[in-house]
Parts: C-alpha cells; structure tokens; sequence
C-alpha cells in the first residue's frame, strides 16, 4: 500500500511538472497538434509555414538594406559644382597657373582658401591676396593684379580646383533619431527606410538645389539597425535576453554558440519565432531538432537566421516545477519555522523557570 501511494503521488507530481514547464508558451514540437489547431476557425495559435524555409546549406541572399537609425553611411562625393555665378568661399581649393614669372618662384599648383578668405602667393609676390566672395573670374583679375606689381609681364590662369562642399559631404554619417543625416551647410536629407540607390537618389535631389549635376556614392559604414534575439528561460528565474548584430549569415546553431550554448536549466527543446504582419493572424514558429543539428549534423532545422528573429530556448519542465514548487512552499516553512521557535523559545521559558520562578540564577552571597 505505501509503495502504491508513493507511485500515485511520484505520476503527480511528473504531471504538475510537465504542467509547469509549458506555462508561458507552447513547446512548438508536436506539430501534429499545431497543424489541427490551427484549422478553421482556429486562426491564433502557432503555425509552421508550407514555403521553403532557408538552412545552412541553402542560405538566401537578402533583400536591399533598407537603411534606418542609428545606421552610419559612408558618402564620397563625385562632382561638387557650385551653380553659377560661384563665389570662392573659405576652404575652396584654387589651381592657379602663371606664365612670365619668376623662375625662381613660379606659380603653379594648387592653393586653398584659407579660413580668413584669402590664399597665400608666397612672399616674392607680396604675400596673400583676399579671394572669398568672389568669383573665378574676379579672383583671376585681383591675382593678376597682384603678381603684376612684382613681375610686369605675368599672366595668370584661375580656376576651382576642388569645392567646399566636397569636405562637408564627404565622410561617414550617422542616421539620426529622427531618420536624416546631415550634410553640413547643404541641410539635411530624410533616408530612414529607403535603400542605398533610393538614398543617393534622395541626396542628389537634395544638393541640386546648390550644386550643377552633383553626383555621389553611398555605402554603409556600420550596420547599427538590424539584430535578432536569443531568448533563455531559467527555469520560473526570469528569461535573458540576448540581442545580436545581424550579418544575414547566421544560423541558429551560430545564435546558440554566440551566447555560450545551452545553459545548466536549459533543456533540447528550442524553436524560431519569426516575426508576421498583424493581418496574417498566425505567429511563425520554426522548431529545432538540437540533437539532431549538433550531434548528426542534419541541417533541416539549422534555419538561417533572419533579422528580428526570436531564438527561444526552453527550460527544464522538472527545473521549473521545482523553482515554483520551492517558491510556493518558501512563505509556509518561514511561517513553520517562525511558529516552532516560538514554541520552542516557550518551552524552554517553561522549564528554565521551575527553580526560581523566572529562570534567572540568584546571586552567590559570601
């Protein structure tokens, strides 16, 4: 009869385990029960989607990056023109050629605008001369004017040799909050959720208001924006989550080595949650065999990863039913507990206090 009874309660207790270990969520493993839960009218339970789903060995190439905060491009521009008439500004960067000069000090070769607005002829031809303001043409007079006081018979040749407007477009960019990068003085461009050629598209628009036929080359410097989440429940101790740059090259036996594998609690069972429109009315969970990826080397349930895919891994049923069943009992034995020292404080009260009354031990007079 005891071993009867000890049997009875042992199948209890395994039932209220397997009970607890699907609290939450459900094991997405028997896909006979999902497949007939999910018929009509049954539309909100998990669904294991009928289209090829990529693996290791039949990887997809993803679609166009689509480009979002904090994204960091890397813009290069082509051909900054300033429309005409252009006025040389500080940073402009001047080629001037001259005939007739000094041979020992000839005026060739290129010579920036400095912050001040000037450029610098050298000190045989009286120093700098101020260009900002002006332009090409203008510049060339006052230039030509300039050397002229020193070598009569010289003429000069002026022209823009590089804008700018190259120095405030080129370079890395991050996407701000609000999806714009900046571009210096030429103001900002929104490009959060358009592609690379959408966003040179968006930029050359943007800088023709200021420049004659802009071109420019766009390139993502840093990946910033798309990640998945490896999600591991300790067994009713919480769930950590762990979010992981997306490269389009993982695989979820990649996410899993990436966090160091499986846990202590963690038992074999793990599935993908891949994330579905609203309207599909049905979540898209993707089962894994783990015995089967890691000690046969099958590679049917080794999914490639996608972006904002979830990775779940479940605990242990037995690990979680005994953290609940502790967690339950915890408040009963401090209250066990506090009652029997209680009682025990009380006794010993009692039988201390037959000798004296009180149990205190009179003092020894001499």
């Amino acid at each position: 009869m005891a071993r009867r009874r000890f049997w009875k309660v042992w199948m209890a207790l395994v039932a209220v385990a397997g009970l607890f270990g699907g609290v939450g969520c459900r094991s997405a493993h028997d896909l006979k029960a999902e497949r007939d839960c999910c018929k009509p009218p049954n539309f909100n339970c998990c669904t294991i989607p009928d289209v090829p789903v990529p693996k290791e060995l039949n990887k997809v190439s993803l679609p166009p990056y689509i480009v979002e905060a904090p994204d960091v491009l890397q813009i290069d521009a082509i051909r900054v023109i300033p429309l005409p008439p252009n006025r040389l500004e500080p940073l402009d960067v001047l080629y001037l050629s001259a005939e007739n000069d000094f041979d020992g000090a000839k005026i060739t070769g290129l010579y920036p605008v400095d912050p001040d607005g000037t450029i610098n002829l050298g000190p045989r031809y009286g120093g700098s001369v101020r260009v900002a303001d002006m332009t090409t043409e203008e510049a060339q007079k006052v230039i030509q004017d300039k050397v002229r006081g020193f070598a009569k018979l010289a003429t000069v040749t002026v022209s823009l040799a590089q804008s700018r407007g190259v120095q405030q477009i080129s370079g890395q960019h991050i996407v701000r909050p609000d999806g714009t990068v900046s571009l210096g003085g030429y103001g900002s461009v929104y490009v959060a959720g358009l592609s690379l050629a959408q966003v040179k598209q968006a930029i050359e628009s943007h800088l023709a208001k200021y420049l004659y036929r802009p071109e420019v080359v766009v390139d993502v410097h840093a990946y910033n924006s798309k990640f998945y989440y490896v999600i591991t429940d300790f067994a009713g101790n919480g769930e950590q989550v762990t979010r992981l740059p997306h490269t389009g090259n993982e695989t979820v036996l990649d996410a899993v080595s990436l966090i160091g594998g499986l846990s202590a609690v963690s038992s074999k069972k793990l599935w993908v949650a891949r994330p579905a429109p609203t309207e599909c009315g049905n979540d898209q969970i993707l089962p894994v065999d783990w015995c089967g990826i890691t000690r046969k080397g099958q590679v049917k349930t080794n999914y490639q990863i996608m972006p904002s895919d979830r990775v779940y891994i479940l605990s242990q049923p037995l690990t979680k039913f005994d953290t609940y069943l502790a967690r339950t009992l915890a408040p009963v034995q401090r209250t066990l507990g506090v009652v029997l020292l209680g009682g025990s404080v009380q006794n010993q009260f009692r039988n201390n206090g037959g000798g004296n009354g009180i149990g205190i031990i009179a003092p020894i007079v001499p």
